[in-house]
């Protein structure tokens, strides 16, 4: 077992793998990745949805180093791709993915607008616990999780190094071990070989993203 093999089994893992389908509403949830917005219109302009939400402030990993919410740099980030503003809610709020759902579940019944089925946008490696969240938070909707289409290998970039990778995968690991008895989210099984690489990833040092 060594670092890369065991991180890229983590990434495999926090993959739903979902076959998207036409849905009542697109929910692009907010981070420190701009390319999750990017991911966000190109979806709406392949036209899976009529409407498009923006979701997020300021979370751990941009408090601090943005200046607007996540939301509405997103949003401008989709507006330069060509979505038009009139198809776009912004949920500017929320501080983490419960939130994220529940604002925007708000915002939409505020709207007029009762989804039976959403498309939610994430990072690669927050996919599953995106959708263990939003089925825990909002249950009475379908929801399909997609993400940035980039290998294990290619994701990885300046701002986005492959160790801050690999400690976000082993928190959000943690998150999806702990949180269902929190009631933050649905149990997710973790297969074994995913639960070893986990702790093989732990005992190199990959702990900063990990929750006490």
């Amino acid at each position: 077992m060594d670092i890369l093999s065991s991180a890229k089994m983590l990434w495999d893992y926090h993959h739903m793998n979902h076959k998207l389908e036409k849905a009542d509403c697109i929910i692009v949830l907010g981070s420190h990745d701009t390319r999750v917005a990017e991911r966000g219109a190109e979806v709406f302009l392949q036209g899976y949805a009529p409407a498009i939400v923006f979701s997020g402030y300021l979370g751990a990993l941009t408090l601090g180093s943005w200046e607007r919410p996540e939301a509405e740099v997103f949003a401008e980030i989709a507006m330069k791709k060509g979505v038009p503003q009139e198809k776009m809610l912004i949920e500017n709020k929320s501080t983490n993915t419960g939130e994220n759902f529940l604002f925007t579940k708000q915002l939409l019944f505020k709207s007029g607008i009762s989804p039976q089925k959403i498309i939610a946008v994430q990072k690669p490696y927050m996919e599953r616990r995106t959708f263990a969240t939003s089925r825990k938070v909002w249950p009475e909707v379908d929801v399909l999780v997609t993400s940035p289409e980039y290998s294990f290998e290619a994701y990885p970039n300046d701002e986005i190094t492959l160790d801050k990778v690999i400690d976000i995968m082993v928190g959000d690991l943690q998150r999806i071990l702990a949180y269902p008895s929190l009631g933050y989210q649905i149990p997710q099984a973790v297969p074994g070989d995913v639960l070893e690489a986990y702790k093989f990833l732990v005992s190199a040092g990959y702990t900063s993203r990990l929750i006490k």
